[in-house]
């Protein structure tokens, strides 16, 4: 006997284009990583970055590491959808990794800086595509003291460097009144939580939503 095939949803929704911003150390790494083990539909667009690798990450999976020479022609070519200069390295987000896949009918998430938000959020306001997709949440400590706390046991960084993080978080942080949602980073446990209750109430949005009544 051949099996009945499952009938259609009732209901579906429109793909979306989640970008997370946070200044360093805020979280938004982890948050992302949390996303998408819980969340095999959704997939991230992979930042291509001229900074070294960090201990632990790999080519293809963590960012696209490359040379200033060859971001340089990246950015000649128009081949980013965003890019931005920090902390004296380039991050740009390569155009297909957001557009094809969000044609594809995925949910795109994006890890990226103010700076990269900004742009998104220019582009989104001149293409109807974009910004029908597009959710924005800054996740920051409640205080510069957890942040510097966080930076200092990550590690990462001379202290010099560490100073020179700290105050561009401030400028960072007062910034987020240009988000759609704010996070105040606690626990990762409970930011996967508030960030998952923003995707659900994002995808059923009356605008979103692709609706037929059953029988």
């Amino acid at each position: 006997m051949n099996p009945v095939p499952p009938e259609p949803p009732a209901w579906a929704t429109t793909p979306l284009l989640i970008v997370i911003s946070a200044p360093s150390g805020g979280g938004k790494t982890t948050l992302c990583q949390q996303l998408l083990a819980r969340h095999p539909e959704m997939t991230r667009a992979i930042t291509c970055t001229t900074r070294p690798p960090r201990l632990g990450e790999i080519e293809g999976r963590d960012y696209y590491f490359i040379d200033q020479e060859e971001f340089a022609r990246r950015v000649e070519d128009g081949a980013f959808l965003e890019h931005a200069r920090v902390h004296d390295q380039c991050y740009g987000t390569p155009k297909p990794q957001v557009l094809d896949k969000l044609r594809l009918g995925r949910d795109v998430l994006l890890n990226i800086d103010v700076q990269g938000a900004a742009t998104i959020c220019a582009r989104a306001a001149a293409d109807a595509d974009l910004r029908h997709a597009l959710v924005t949440v800054f996740l920051t400590p409640a205080t510069l003291r957890e942040l510097e706390e966080r930076l200092r046991r990550r590690g990462t960084d001379a202290p010099a460097q560490l100073e020179k993080r700290l105050a561009a978080a401030r400028d960072e942080i007062e910034q987020w009144t240009n988000f759609q949602y704010l996070i105040l980073s606690t626990t990762i446990a409970e930011d996967l939580r508030r960030m998952e209750s923003i995707i659900d109430a994002e995808r059923m949005r009356q605008g979103r939503a692709k609706f037929t009544i059953g029988d």
